[in-house]
């Protein structure tokens, strides 16, 4: 993404954002205004002038809210048109480095705020065509797309408000090097070409899931046509494995759903899928942010209506993982703010032949049990990361791991061993 891209994208959302603010004024005004009127309605006689002095104020508060929203636009089509006309012939800037050591850097920082902003905001930024969408691709570790046809890949999708940078936080202090990933050890360690996925975490998880099911299918179709490595049979396939932190796992499995169903040609290479961290039955933070916006709604007045409405305007990616929503049946039909429970649409989810592990972190160690299961790994449940609800998984692997945070699970060396034995084959039951 160019810096004028950029630019643009910070420009229109601050137009949305005045625009936004006026209708929270307007809301908070509307909420102040009706407590008047019922205070005066409690005085004899007072009811009727009030509820005129209201409808006066509504039109006129109205007026003046439209006319800053109008201006506000006007700014904006007039500022487009400028860039329009200046803006210069530029590249693309490059990918940032995949290594611990570029934190604090102005290059970093954008590329965090850029997916910080996505996780908030993405499904409006994707709805109003914001440069600054994410989407979805796909970076080779490399940087170059491979000339032969790998035996083996690792795609890692990261998690919710991230970018692929994210599986090289910490990675010198924690992995010892700081170009370290689980990518590039588990190319040194079994020879899986490492594959990161970046996109808008902001969007439903069953969109980001039906977008990786398409970018996959197209790399794949590319890999055919590649010759096969040396030693390699001409008709051997590749073998893939999917790696997600977080929310990313739970994008991993809308992914596989959507390839069942249109039949893709990557699912047939699909051998392993690991979910670090990933609330598979939901995320009480996200399930208490719901109940906490509900109640302040509640209540009328400015103070609490203008909360609440700031915490619903939480994006579609984050209200999904209330319950852990993989299918377009979780939310498709239902109201704003409605999710259905896990249960209902995680029937049949997980795919036979293939191998899964729930990895879980739990930052409490030498607690008792209960407690330790319900911190998790201060965002995730251990219960939520260790798989879906009443789902029978042949096979699969399920580990926790004591002192562990959610954002050190994707970079630990602990967890990495545990990943690399399972692709290594050495866990299978």
């Amino acid at each position: 993404m160019s810096n004028w891209r950029k630019l643009r994208g910070v420009k229109s959302l601050v137009h949305d954002a005045v625009s936004a603010t006026a209708t929270l004024v307007g809301e908070g005004n509307d909420s102040a205004a009706r407590t008047g009127v019922r205070l005066a309605s409690l005085v004899p006689g007072l009811a009727e002038p009030a509820a005129r002095v209201e409808s006066m104020r509504k039109f006129s508060t109205e007026g003046v809210l439209l006319s800053v929203k109008a201006v506000n636009r006007l700014v904006q089509a007039a500022s487009d048109l400028v860039l329009d006309v200046t803006e210069p012939a530029s590249l693309p800037t490059p990918p940032i480095p995949l290594r611990s050591d570029v934190q604090g850097t102005r290059t970093w920082a954008a590329d965090t705020l850029i997916g910080a902003v996505n996780g908030v905001v993405g499904d409006h930024l994707a709805r109003r065509g914001n440069p600054l969408d994410m989407g979805m691709s796909l970076r080779w570790g490399a940087g170059e797309p491979p000339r032969v046809r790998p035996a083996r890949v690792a795609l890692f999708v990261h998690g919710l408000a991230a970018t692929e940078w994210s599986w090289a936080l910490g990675s010198e202090r924690l992995l010892g090097e700081a170009g370290a990933t689980f990518g590039t050890l588990l190319e040194r360690d079994l020879g899986h070409l490492p594959l990161y996925a970046r996109y808008n975490t902001g969007r439903h998880l069953s969109e980001s899931g039906r977008a990786l099911c398409a970018a996959l299918e197209e790399l794949w179709r590319s890999l055919q046509s590649l010759p096969s490595a040396p030693g390699q049979p001409a008709d051997a396939p590749t073998e893939l494995v999917l790696v997600g932190h977080s929310a990313g796992g739970l994008v991993c499995r809308s992914a596989t759903l959507h390839a069942r169903q249109l039949h893709c040609t990557w699912l047939g290479s699909l051998r392993r899928v690991v979910c670090i961290g990933t609330p598979h039955q939901g995320a009480a933070l996200e399930r208490f942010g719901q109940a906490v916006a509900e109640a302040l709604h509640a209540v009328d007045l400015p103070a609490t209506r203008i909360p609440a409405a700031l915490i619903r305007a939480r994006s579609d990616g984050i209200r999904d993982l209330r319950h852990g929503d993989v299918r377009e049946e979780g939310w498709r039909g239902r109201g704003e703010h409605e999710r259905a429970p896990a249960e209902e649409v995680m029937a049949d989810d997980l795919l036979p032949g293939v191998r899964y592990a729930f990895l879980a972190g739990a930052f409490l160690p030498r607690v008792p049990d209960g407690l330790g299961d319900l911190v998790g790994d201060l965002l995730v449940q251990v219960g939520s990361a260790e798989g879906p609800r009443d789902m029978r998984v042949p096979g699969a692997l399920t580990a926790r791991f004591e002192g562990v945070h959610h954002n050190e699970l994707q970079v630990h060396p602990a967890v990495y061993d545990q990943v690399r034995r399972f692709c290594a084959g050495e866990l299978d039951g």
